[in-house]
């Protein structure tokens, strides 16, 4: 039964993470979208609550994890899940990124985005740090 409370945790707090990043990138893409584009400020503030997210999730996912008697790989195992599914969510709304700037005239950005192996590697490298990094964190508040 433990089993299928570990994958209800990994769901519900990928979903939210999922669902949390899209809105960002969603309000993002729309304040961009004026006339004059999004602040400097506003970029940064949307980076910095992406990060947020980022590192607040998979740390929520471990507290929950950790606080419920399972051990620390379990935990992280779960954390890494939770990341791996808000980044997916990242890469899903790329192309979305990609016309948007597109169609502002920057046509660089539709060169760079071909997804590959490396990339893919290099994104599950940054997947397990911030699984480790939740994991670690959880450990010290539980």
């Amino acid at each position: 039964m433990s089993n299928v409370n570990s994958l209800v945790g990994i769901a519900v707090f990928g979903i939210v993470g999922a669902i949390l990043m899209a809105a960002l990138l969603g309000l993002l893409l729309v304040l961009s979208g004026s006339s004059r584009g999004a602040a400097p400020g506003v970029r940064v503030a949307f980076g910095v609550a992406s990060v947020v997210v980022l590192v607040a999730l998979p740390t929520s996912t471990a507290v929950d994890f950790l606080s419920s008697g399972s051990g620390f790989w379990p935990a992280f195992a779960a954390a890494v899940c939770v990341a791996a599914i808000v980044c997916a969510v990242n890469v899903v709304m790329l192309p979305m990124v990609a016309r948007r700037q597109a169609s502002t005239g920057d046509r660089s950005a539709l060169a760079s985005l071909r997804p590959s192996l490396p990339v893919s590697a290099a994104g599950l490298l940054i997947c397990l740090v911030l699984g480790l990094v939740g994991t670690s964190v959880a450990a010290l508040l539980v």
